[in-house]
């Protein structure tokens, strides 16, 4: 019982500590300039949609943020480059434009068809991970395939 009433303080201590306000207490963080949406449907079979989004304030002054999404499995081994919805491209070091944005982002849309990189393969049943770059920053979220 002693353990577990410590556990407890300890736990809430760091809600208090680690709590989602930053600065004045109240005051709500600002919203995060990239946001990697969880992927649907998930499970897939055989093809998954990944959104994403990107803060107007990335393409401030003209920036054009370069933005790359990569497929590894469990392995950490490259299985695909999901493409850009809507141009068809690749995303491999693409330097994005804010066509209209909504609501102060610009939210995007990548698909990947399950096959394996350059080649007509199915990837096989299992968890995926995928990250998104962004001007260098990874953010990164997991995927299943069930056959």
């Amino acid at each position: 019982m002693k353990l577990y009433a410590w556990a407890l303080l300890w736990g809430g201590l760091g809600l208090l500590a680690g709590g989602g306000v930053d600065g004045v207490l109240g005051q709500a963080s600002p919203p995060p300039l990239v946001e990697l949406k969880q992927n649907y449907p998930n499970p897939f079979n055989p093809a998954t949609t990944i959104p994403f989004t990107l803060s107007g304030d990335l393409f401030a002054n003209g920036h054009r943020p370069k933005v790359s999404l990569k497929i590894y499995n469990v392995l950490a081994q490259l299985v695909a480059v999901p493409i850009l919805q809507g141009s068809g491209e690749p995303l491999s070091d693409l330097e994005l434009t804010c066509g209209t944005p909504s609501a102060g982002t610009c939210p995007f849309t990548a698909y990947w068809n399950g096959k394996v990189l350059d080649t007509d393969t199915d990837a096989a049943s299992g968890v995926y991970i995928y990250q998104l770059v962004v001007d260098g920053r990874r953010f990164t979220k997991k995927m299943i395939i069930m056959k």
